[in-house]
């Protein structure tokens, strides 16, 4: 035991008197030409270290620096700077005054990616005849011929030109690589922008043996988080995978086998870019859930309860229908900047409250013109379309959208877009509208269009037509009286009516409807920007008439009674003129009686005075 002790003390020994003695045989100062030299050869930056180079022996024998930066040629900023480089060298080979770095550590680094930062070509370089076409040199470029990388505490400074900067902050970075350029990637960065902050971390194995022409990786996990303003009050966060690749041949970047998730939603699918003059994305997805109430801020939930919407239809005030977004560009230019093809498939999709099923998307976009072809979904028991057109190539956009609905239960869309109106029914629709702008308030002042509308089994809360009428007729005569019906609604079996949209108002002709109890015809308008309508309807009421006048109650069953119904959707008033339609009825029965007597006495000597009474009726 003593012998194995003494043995180790004299190796610990001979290994400190080495070190000791390599310490001050070796300068590792006079590696600093040879390293800048190296650098420079291999990629053509110029690296600069400030302050002597100095030994550190413990835990690993390293040579520090101080201040360093790497700058690309005729560049006006470095690429890289770092407050001291730590570089990581292997023991034996110095013995032979050789430097062999196993390790390049950066602390509190700088890197700029900005258009300062770019290599440019010397004033005084030559330049080629105009018809010439240079080969690109794609030989030349960034090396990374380090075994192990690693940055700490740093910042990267991304800018594209006439872009705005975007700041990585708070970089560690361990990379490592062997002999077959296969490199193992763990990063993680914190992004502030827009008053927005999103953390990420990154795992990633990179293919970098065809480096600079090809570059492919695996980025097994991401995990993100993205918190700030206009954003759900618990952000959004999530983690995936996807295999990334880029070929320098045609500039063209993928992402395959992506799976993404963000709060409860997910991704899975491909996306692929050629960088040309005009970048060309497409775009191929599939979603098992896209929740937009909870990657949207301030989403509403809509509650669908009847009783509920009875109660807000009474409300003396009321915020008018809004929809949750951005204030962004309004011209849609930024559609000319590039060309895409998007196709997305979806399970379910929430937005405002409304679950939709089997979502299908497809849109082409080529210089600005935006080609709605596919646009469709399932909410509830029917479905829906909206195919369309944007056109953004010119000063003014130009939209335009098809839709067409059926079935859809008409009380779910007004809950979710704060329309005061308790309203209930299978709606179906086809038409044809065009605007400006695609949002929900422009939609309701400036676009124009037609359609043609059908409400089947509908519900209209806080105004029974058929009580109204009958209690109108029961006051005025004794021998007739009305149903009494507790339910203040007016229920009908079928609706229809065609309807044009011109800056706000909305004008609706045709109108026909009926129950078991009533039928109606008659038009009216409704101001979409006001929130006040108008409209005029001629109703029969065919059933729930009760007394002892059958002759009357005969004559009301076919009779259509004018209602004006009118006023602010939230508190509508109405004007009925039975008195003149009773009038009415009994004038062209005293009309009718007089002709029957007229026919039979036309040689009376009354028959003069009767003809006279028929005139004056």
């Amino acid at each position: 035991m003593r012998r194995l002790l003494t043995t180790l003390m004299i190796l610990l020994v001979v290994l400190i008197a080495g070190l000791t003695s390599l310490v001050l045989l070796v300068n590792p100062n006079d590696f600093r030409g040879y390293m800048v030299r190296q650098v420079e050869a291999r990629s053509g930056y110029h690296l600069e270290l400030e302050g002597p180079l100095r030994w550190h022996v413990w835990p690993q024998l390293s040579i520090l620096s101080g201040r360093m930066s790497l700058t690309a040629p005729g560049a006006s900023l470095p690429m890289v700077s770092a407050e001291n480089m730590r570089l990581d060298v292997a023991l034996i080979p110095l013995l032979s005054h050789q430097l062999q770095v196993r390790q390049v550590m950066l602390k509190s680094a700088v890197i700029q990616m900005t258009p300062q930062a770019e290599a440019k070509l010397s004033a005084n370089a030559p330049v080629g005849p105009k018809d010439t076409i240079s080969e690109p040199d794609t030989g030349r470029g960034w090396s990374f011929d380090v075994a192990k990388l690693k940055v700490v505490d740093s910042v990267l400074v991304f800018q594209h030109i006439n872009d705005e900067q975007v700041t990585v902050r708070n970089i560690n970075l361990q990379m490592t690589q062997d002999d077959k350029r296969q490199a193992h990637i763990e990063l993680s960065s914190q992004i502030n922008r827009d008053q927005r902050d999103l953390t990420l971390s990154v795992t990633a194995d990179i293919d970098l043996h065809d480096y600079p022409q090809q570059i492919n990786a695996t980025l097994s996990q991401i995990d993100y988080q993205l918190q700030g303003a206009d954003l759900p009050a618990g952000g959004i966060g999530g983690s995936g995978s996807l295999q990334l690749g880029w070929k320098n041949t045609g500039s063209q970047l993928s992402l395959s086998n992506m799976q993404l998730t963000a709060n409860d939603s997910d991704l899975q699918g491909n996306v692929s870019v050629a960088m040309q003059d005009k970048p060309q994305w497409t775009v191929d997805l599939q979603s098992r859930l896209l929740n937009l109430d909870k990657l949207v801020a301030n989403a509403p939930v809509a509650d669908t309860s009847i009783n509920q919407q009875a109660q807000q239809a009474q409300q003396p005030s009321r915020p008018g229908p809004v929809i949750a977004e951005q204030q962004g560009e309004t011209n849609y230019h930024s559609l000319r900047n590039f060309n895409a093809v998007l196709n997305i498939k979806a399970g379910e999709v929430r937005w405002r409250g409304l679950a939709f099923s089997d979502v299908q998307t497809a849109l082409v976009n080529q210089e600005g013109k935006l080609s709605i072809n596919q646009l469709n979904g399932k909410l509830g028991q029917g479905t829906l379309s909206l195919p369309g057109f944007l056109d953004a190539s010119g000063k003014t956009p130009e939209l335009a959208f098809q839709p067409q609905v059926k079935n859809i239960e008409i009380g779910k869309i007004l809950t979710a877009f704060d329309y005061p109106i308790a309203l209930t029914g299978q709606f179906s629709m086809t038409g044809d509208f065009s605007g400006e702008r695609l949002d929900a308030e422009d939609f309701r002042s400036n676009w124009q269009g037609d359609a043609q509308l059908e409400l089947v089994h509908s519900r209209l809360e806080g105004m029974n037509f058929q009580q109204l009428i009958q209690q109108a007729v029961s006051r005025n005569n004794e021998g007739v009286d009305a149903q009494q019906n507790v339910q203040n609604v007016t229920e009908l079996d079928h609706f229809s009516t065609s309807a044009s949209l011109d800056n706000g108002l909305l004008t609706m002709t045709k109108m026909v409807g009926e129950s078991s109890v009533l039928s109606l015809t008659g038009e009216g308008t409704m101001d979409l920007v006001k929130e006040v309508c108008d409209t005029n309807f001629a109703i029969k009421v065919g059933g729930g008439w009760q007394g002892s006048d059958s002759k009357l109650i005969e004559v009301l069953k076919n009779t259509a009674v004018p209602l004006r119904v009118y006023g602010p959707w939230q508190q509508l008033n109405y004007t009925l003129q039975v008195d003149q339609v009773l009038r009415k009825q009994l004038q062209d029965e005293a009309k009718r009686r007089l002709n029957d007597w007229l026919d039979k006495h036309k040689e009376s000597d009354k028959a003069k005075d009767a003809q006279q009474l028929l005139n004056k009726l």
